[in-house]
């Protein structure tokens, strides 16, 4: 029977260490649970989050971005600026079959977000599926921020990257988390979102909706809007003092 997934709507912004707790924790949800969880959230503050392996020392990061506060990801791959943009996460238990290929499930939720935007007029696709199918060889994967490395799964507008995402596994459970540039940060005015390269769509809470139906109906059939249990809030406020306190800049 296909399982239930649970949908997290967080309407509240929060600080990047409050953020990135609650992740790993939908991440030990779907270990010790079984629980499939997808997340919307927001920031309440700009912020450069950091791959696992990033250091915020790191001289290749932009003097943009400097004084922006830090958080280090749970995932790998590039920075990423937390600012005119959606982020989402999911969680998959190891007995899932998203969970058996990892690039998979990059590849179906990513298929989903396109499936979505193309409803609504917005010409985007896999790059794997573009003319740019070739760029994500030719981009360093050792480039300081997501949306200027390349990858197959990448979703790409107008030749410009709008949507990147990461991963993290534990034996055998996924946490992928994501980036939906919505438009241009001050911060970061060369990488383009949704709204300087198309159309975009202003019923914001339908458009969020279907993202959610989209992407949540590959988790599960039956899809349930809900909140973190206190159990899951205090592991979270547990985590975010712990494990994620502003990073470190040396």
């Amino acid at each position: 029977m296909p399982p239930a997934a649970r949908v997290i709507i967080d309407a509240q912004p929060r600080l990047g260490p409050a953020n990135m707790a609650i992740d790993e924790v939908l991440l030990e949800s779907a270990l010790d649970r079984g629980i499939h969880t997808l997340r919307f959230y927001q920031w309440s503050q700009p912020t450069l989050s950091l791959g696992y392996f990033q250091k915020p020392d790191d001289p290749n990061i932009p003097a943009s971005l400097r004084k922006l506060p830090m958080v280090r990801r749970l995932s790998g791959g590039g920075a990423i600026v937390h600012h005119c943009e959606w982020t989402y996460s999911c969680a998959v238990p190891a007995a899932s079959p998203l969970a058996r290929v990892p690039s998979e499930l990059y590849t179906q939720m990513h298929n989903a977000i396109v499936k979505v935007l193309r409803r609504r007029g917005i010409d985007a696709a896999l790059r794997s599926d573009t003319k740019f199918s070739d760029d994500a060889n030719q981009q360093s994967d050792s480039a300081f921020l997501c949306f200027t490395r390349g990858d197959p799964n990448d979703v790409m507008l107008g030749g410009h990257k709008i949507l990147g995402s990461a991963q993290r596994r534990r034996r055998g459970a996924i946490l992928q988390h994501g980036s939906l540039m919505w438009r241009a940060s001050e911060y970061a005015p060369e990488l383009p979102g949704i709204c300087n390269l198309a159309t975009a769509p202003t019923d914001m809470e339908q458009f969020r909706s279907e993202l959610a139906e989209g992407m949540g109906k590959l988790l599960g059939n039956d899809l349930y809007d809900t909140s973190l249990t206190e159990e899951e809030i205090d592991r979270a406020g547990e985590l975010e003092h712990k494990r994620y306190r502003p990073a470190d800049r040396g």
